[in-house]
């Protein structure tokens, strides 16, 4: 037999994209966007000391990055006080959900999520054979006590629960997280995505507990610390599940540019601070404009609001299709009742000037 010979489970899988990127619409398009309000970027943009330390960093990019993330791992477990043997950077949360997956779920091995959560989790499970469970929303919020009791009915080893939400943008009290936590069943391991935690109100992370072995937090330089394109993120947990990564991670996966930068952001904290405020201001506004259509904004504690159309998925798509058709780029939930929304990221005033120009002609369009 000639050509690659794939393993059983990839042979089950199929070929698919979980995010069409806004690249790939514009190719097919034939133009580009006018305003970029689908991938939860933060369009305010990376700390300019962190621009000036990956420019600076690019004259060395002959060399491979520190394996051991030496600096910015130390500089981490300063912020949040706790030892640098609790944390473990990768090439953002993506690749950390994968390594996880991989460190934990063996064919067969349960894993419970939310129907309609982040699908790139999904996408671990399955290429590791997993056995996938899902729970529905509550209320368009992720349900962690029914997480929790799903996983003990079924046994599994892994639970994805993400405070605040994406694709909703809803959140849950820093009390009801412990609380689920506190029930997790023995030998199950909770991962915490936590990406948008910095955009969260005061109370909605629980306090960090690194001597619990159950619990693994994800965060990432992807959305408040406006770096997405950097990949980085990193995990705090229990340094022993820590010291696990190291023996499957890809060890230089991480740049010594995407480390500068990391580093210089980390430590411009004002400009953290400057973006939330303005991304809140963003989110208002969006609301604002929905509101002024009919639609329905409903609460969001991340750079994102998901947007209630007021009819079914079919009626959303055509909303979503009508922006895109229009140069505005935006996203919506996957699953069912959620998607009966769209969603749509934090823009600048020119991007939502943009929007509130284009949505009311788009929802004429399609309700004719």
């Amino acid at each position: 037999m000639r050509g690659p010979r794939y393993t059983e489970i990839v042979r089950g899988l199929p070929s698919t994209v979980p995010f069409v990127g806004p690249e790939t619409q514009e190719r097919a398009r034939g133009r580009a966007f006018s305003a970029r309000l689908g991938a939860n970027e933060n369009v305010f943009g990376p700390s300019p000391h962190a621009v000036t330390a990956m420019q600076t960093a690019a004259s060395d990019v002959w060399k491979y990055g520190d394996p051991e993330n030496h600096d910015l791992r130390h500089a981490l477990a300063h912020h949040h006080q706790v030892a640098p043997d609790n944390i473990m950077i990768g090439e953002g949360i993506d690749a950390l959900l994968g390594y996880l997956v991989r460190l934990l779920i063996a064919p067969k091995d349960r894993v419970v999520t939310s129907a309609g959560a982040y699908p790139t989790f999904n996408f671990h499970v399955a290429g590791f054979g997993g056995d996938l469970i899902q729970v529905p929303y509550s209320d368009d919020a992720e349900n962690p006590q029914a997480l929790v009791a799903k996983a003990d009915q079924t046994g599994a080893k892994l639970v994805y629960f993400a405070n605040p939400d994406n694709p909703m943008g809803s959140w849950h009290t820093a009390r009801k997280v412990a609380d689920a936590i506190n029930r997790l069943p023995d030998g199950c391991v909770m991962v915490l995505d936590e990406a948008y935690i910095e955009f969260a109100q005061e109370g909605t992370a629980p306090p960090l507990d690194t001597d619990n072995s159950q619990v693994i937090r994800m965060r990432t330089f992807s959305k408040a610390y406006g770096m997405a394109g950097a990949r980085i993120g990193y995990a705090i947990a229990h340094q022993d599940l820590i010291n696990a990564f190291n023996k499957i991670r890809n060890h230089f996966g991480v740049s010594r540019i995407a480390q500068a930068g990391a580093l210089a952001a980390l430590a411009d904290q004002k400009h953290l601070n400057d973006t939330i405020a303005r991304v809140a201001e963003a989110r208002d506004r969006i609301a604002t404009i929905a509101g002024k259509n009919g639609l329905i904004p409903l609460p969001s504690a991340t750079n994102f609001v998901s947007v209630d159309c007021g009819r079914d998925g079919d009626f959303a798509r055509k909303v979503l299709n009508g922006l895109i058709s229009k140069g505005i780029f935006v996203r919506m939930p996957f699953v069912s009742p959620q998607d009966r929304c769209i969603r749509i990221s934090a823009g600048t005033q020119d991007d939502l000037d943009r929007l509130e120009k284009a949505l009311p002609i788009v929802l004429q369009e399609v309700s004719d």
